[in-house]
């Protein structure tokens, strides 16, 4: 079992970072920093199939899970990070429990679901076939994306679908979806991420939200109010604070 699915099992918060260069450079130093999961956005940035995979090849060994933020909800997409060794999906914009649903199987092998068996990276290329494929779909890492309105009144719905290990709340898309673009501590989106919250407590699912700025003071806020998967940061951030504080030498 992978330490994300471990954890949240046990109830535990799990803490990732956010890739969005799709530099493996930067993977390999984010992985080695004591980060539960690395998510690695394929729906916003120019990161492809390739760079995925010279990233899970800096992140070999880390102990941290390597997830895959899709462009979409795509089976095809899905099938291929995941035989590149990714250890879960998080897919974006679920808005009805039949996104939800295709989310799950296309992230599973029959009879449990779609995802097709090969030979690939994830198996050792063959070597550990029988292991991985026996045990994959008790392991695999599913995140559901509720990132706009109509998705937070179907939150029940969605939520109710069976193999989903956590939902991840886009702060962003929803306060758009709102027309309240970026006001993140709008009375409505705030509302809104409460809506979701509950929604996981009755439907047993792991709540998550992304913690854009790099504030652990505002992690360690959501993490008292019930969130256990969180996106922390971003690389690009991180690396733009670091060069801010050094900078704060000239004053």
């Amino acid at each position: 079992m992978n330490r994300t699915k471990d954890k949240l099992g046990r109830n535990e918060p799990v803490l990732g970072g956010w890739l969005m260069t799709g530099s493996p450079v930067v993977a390999e130093v984010m992985t080695a920093a004591g980060f539960d999961f690395l998510g690695v956005d394929m729906e916003h940035t120019a990161t492809g199939l390739e760079e995925f995979h010279r990233i899970a090849l800096a992140a070999k060994g880390s102990g941290c899970d390597l997830l895959a933020r899709l462009p979409s909800c795509d089976p095809v997409a899905a099938k291929k990070v995941l035989d590149l060794g990714a250890a879960g999906i998080i897919v974006p914009s679920v808005n009805s429990p039949e996104e939800a649903a295709q989310a799950v199987a296309m992230a599973r092998f029959p009879p449990g679901g779609i995802r097709g068996a090969s030979l690939c990276r994830a198996t050792g290329y063959g070597a550990d076939f029988a292991g991985y494929f026996g045990s994959h779909n008790r392991n695999v890492v599913v995140v559901v994306m509720i990132e706009h309105i109509r998705g937070v009144e179907r939150a029940d719905e969605i939520l109710a679908v069976p193999g989903i290990d956590a939902v991840l709340i886009g702060p962003y898309d929803l306060s758009a979806s709102m027309n309240l673009a970026g006001q993140l501590d709008h009375p409505d989106v705030r509302a809104a991420q409460q809506s979701i919250l509950d929604a996981c407590r009755r439907n047993g699912v792991a709540p998550g939200i992304h913690v854009v700025p790099v504030d652990p003071d505002e992690v360690r806020r959501r993490v008292a109010a019930g969130f256990r998967f969180i996106a922390c940061g971003i690389d690009t951030l991180f690396i733009r604070e670091g060069c801010r504080r050094m900078l704060a030498a000239r004053s």
